[in-house]
């Protein structure tokens, strides 16, 4: 019986072991069985002995760590406690500051007070200036000026009085108006000879300058503004001063062109005068070509050959010349056109409308004066660049006559001879 246990204990201490060591290592007895199992049990023990021992280092480490952070915890919460004291400190210094800060400015606190006022107000009247529509962005810093809490300092009261003064002046009159109390500009500025002295006064440093001021305080200033300009002049003659305004400038076109086109050929002329034996693309050029191919032709035929290359060239030199004639006779004639046609208007509103309200009247009346100047004005500059122009043509027509005449004559004593 005994023996049948010991084999039962034997046969699952080898079923066990099997897992632990191949076939090859497997005891090959009891006793070696034995100390196998011994050897395993001893080296399982070292095994947890030291799993242990690393748990219970774990064990003092953490501990040692939850009481740094503890005591990091701790730090912090007084940390907190001194800086919140410190603010509070800090709040009561900065009321005594601030009150100290009021008590020494005295005066420069009620200055300050003006200078915010005047500040924002000033920021507004800029925002809608006319002065800022070409120059934008000059309320931001008044703006700012105006919503600051410290003094502000002297550079920056003295750009604060320059964008006053800018907005005031600015080479330009201005007037004052009582009832916004705004100083604005004027919608329309004197004569140029008299705004010119404006710039002119600013500028001097030193002596005296010529300067045109309203004695009434703007009344004149604003009489000056319902003045007429000239666009307004010439938008009162109608359809007919725009034509009549065309007119002219196609007339001065058509001047220019011709002045700048005789001008060229008159120098290409003077210079072949200089060189008659070598005939250029020139009118002269062309007429000394002509004298070249009939050499040997007599007197008189010769005459009629240079006669033929001089008509050739005329009608070149003075085309469109009389364009301009035409329309200097035109201009006035169209003025007149539209006199008749402001008068027509003008005893039609009597006819209307009675002779009560002369503004009803002065449509007609405006377009038929307008109408009549504006016609002189085209017409004389017309006349005066005919003039120049067709001598300008004159001139080198005889020129080439000149030199045919010339040539004519040498051939007659070549021949002669």
């Amino acid at each position: 019986m005994k023996k049948l246990i010991t084999t039962a204990i034997v046969a699952a201490t080898l079923s066990l072991s099997a897992g632990i060591a191949s076939a090859a290592d497997a005891p090959k007895s009891i006793d070696q069985l034995l100390k196998q199992v011994q050897t395993e049990r001893a080296n399982a023990s070292k095994t947890n002995k030291k799993r242990e021992q690393e748990f219970r280092n774990e064990r003092g480490d953490k501990a040692q760590l939850l009481k740094n952070e503890k005591n990091a915890l701790a730090a912090e919460r007084q940390r907190g406690k001194d800086l919140n004291q410190a603010f509070l400190d800090n709040e009561r210094k900065i009321g005594q500051l601030e009150e100290d800060l009021k008590t020494a400015q005295g005066d420069l606190g009620e200055m300050f007070g003006v200078v915010k006022g005047d500040a924002g107000d000033f920021a507004g009247k800029l925002a809608g200036s006319n002065v800022s529509a070409q120059y934008p962005g000059r309320d931001v810093f008044i703006a700012d000026l105006g919503a600051r809490k410290q003094l502000p300092k002297i550079d920056e009261l003295e750009r604060f009085w320059e964008e006053q003064l800018f907005e005031m002046a600015d080479g330009q009159y201005v007037v004052y108006n009582a009832d916004l109390g705004l100083i604005q500009q004027l919608s329309q500025q004197p004569d140029g000879y008299q705004v010119k002295t404006v710039g002119a006064f600013e500028d001097t440093t030193s002596g005296a300058a010529k300067l045109y001021i309203d004695p009434v305080k703007g009344v004149l200033l604003n009489i000056f503004t319902q003045k007429a300009t000239i666009e307004e002049r010439i938008e009162a003659g109608g359809t007919i001063g725009y034509i009549i305004m065309v007119l002219l400038a196609l007339g001065a076109l058509i001047s220019i062109e011709r002045l700048v086109t005789l001008g060229i050929v008159g120098a290409k002329v003077k210079a072949q005068r200089k060189n008659l034996d070598n005939p250029g693309n020139n009118p002269l050029g062309r007429v000394l070509q002509a004298y070249q191919d009939n050499k040997d032709v007599d007197v008189e035929t010769l005459e009629l050959k240079l006669d033929e290359a001089i008509l050739k060239e005329t009608p070149a030199l003075e085309t469109r010349i009389s364009i301009i004639k035409v329309l200097a006779a035109i201009a006035p004639m169209m003025g007149l056109l539209g006199t008749v046609t402001g008068m027509i208007a003008t005893f039609q509103s009597i006819q209307l409308f009675g002779t009560g309200d002369p503004k009803l009247m002065a449509g007609g009346i405006s377009m038929a004066l307008m109408t009549t100047v504006q016609g002189l004005v085209a017409a004389l500059p017309l006349m005066l660049m005919h003039a120049v122009v067709i001598a300008r043509s004159k001139s080198i027509v005889q020129v080439l006559e000149e030199q045919s005449a010339g040539i004519v004559a040498s051939h007659a004593e070549k021949r002669n001879a």
